[in-house]
């Protein structure tokens, strides 16, 4: 049978102040009335059922998750420590097979916005049908819309049979003049949407990337805490996928986005005739490509433009849309007291 992992990661520090610890991006409603955590597991229904899903994420985010989604304990996998997608990964692909172990896996995000759930849906069977089918590792890459600088790319290789091709390299986020070239390629966007069999997962873990290797025994004694301290944090891109050879990529012809910066809120909401996206109560005067959220005092803004404008968790954020996506490295030069939010 076909089962889901759904990672559920990170802070969500981009969306600051929006985005908490105990209330992460993957809880909020960025794209509408629900959080993208409710959207990617409604976007399973008739596919794979929650009973099959296993969620990885924090400690913070255990309790929120499992009652947001009403998922059963045991299907909620709580990490240790954060240790990037491969670990989380391999662990919950190791529970899976434990329980199944025939198991085809689907790997996804949280935080991602679908505009057709439907084409998902079609385009994640004809990527677990291909796993079996050429006993291969198969990420789906986006047939990209515009030469994104914050994606990486893949650049399929020779055909597989219809529809399915092998990779013949993987580029990390590209200058825009290399993203141009690459779209002319045949490019296509990485998207973390990943199928494979159980056994070919961890076969390919094991033959290369010691990384993790190492530490499979642990997995294999029920010691999950001796595995996350003996791994090294790694993607499973860069650790598996990138050094493998047996991969495969099939193309997803459906509207995605990772929702990662304040910025993606003006491809997955609607725009005003300004081209502003406002959330929540707020006014917008002669002003033009802002982005504003309130959680509940109103927000006026008048004569400007390209600006983020946010009140949140008691904190408002002014900053440029130029500037939002390096947030980070702003949150770094804050001091504690208005950097750390309430719990």
């Amino acid at each position: 049978m076909d089962w889901a992992v759904i990672l559920a990661g990170g802070s969500g520090s981009r969306f600051w102040p929006l985005s908490s610890r105990t209330h992460p991006k993957q809880l909020l409603p960025l794209a509408g009335l629900r959080s993208t955590a409710e959207e990617t597991l409604d976007r399973l229904t008739g596919f794979i059922p929650p009973a099959r899903t296993i969620v990885v994420c924090g400690p913070d985010l255990a309790g929120p998750l499992a009652s947001r989604l009403s998922l059963r304990s045991e299907n909620v996998l709580v990490e240790p420590r954060p240790a990037s997608t491969g670990p989380a990964l391999v662990w919950a692909t190791h529970q899976i097979r434990r329980r199944d172990p025939e198991a085809g896996v689907l790997a996804m995000h949280a935080d991602w916005v679908v505009g057709d759930p439907a084409a998902f849906v079609r385009t994640a069977g004809s990527a677990l049908e291909a796993a079996r089918r050429h006993n291969r590792l198969v990420t789906v890459g986006i047939v990209p819309s515009r030469p994104e600088t914050g994606y990486g790319y893949i650049v399929p290789g020779e055909p597989l049979d219809q529809g399915t091709r092998s990779v013949a390299r993987f580029v990390e986020k590209p200058e825009a003049g290399a993203a141009l070239d690459l779209m002319a390629e045949g490019a296509l966007w990485n998207s973390g949407l990943f199928a494979w069999t159980a056994d070919r997962l961890l076969a390919e873990v094991a033959a290369h990337t010691p990384e993790i290797a190492r530490s499979l025994d642990r997995l294999e004694q029920g010691d999950v805490a001796g595995f996350f301290s003996g791994v090294t944090a790694i993607s499973v891109d860069v650790g598996v996928l990138e050094r493998s050879e047996k991969v495969a990529v099939v193309p997803g012809h459906f509207d995605w986005d990772d929702v990662g910066t304040w910025e993606a809120l003006t491809r997955v909401r609607p725009l005003d005739k300004s081209g502003n996206v406002a959330v929540g109560p707020a006014a917008l005067v002669d002003a033009a490509d802002c982005i504003v959220w309130s959680e509940g005092t109103p927000i006026v803004v008048s004569g400007v433009r390209d600006l983020v404008v946010v009140h949140a968790n008691n904190r408002i954020l002014v900053v440029s849309r130029t500037q939002a996506a390096d947030l980070k490295r702003l949150l770094e030069q804050l001091p504690p007291e208005i950097r750390d939010l309430p719990s």
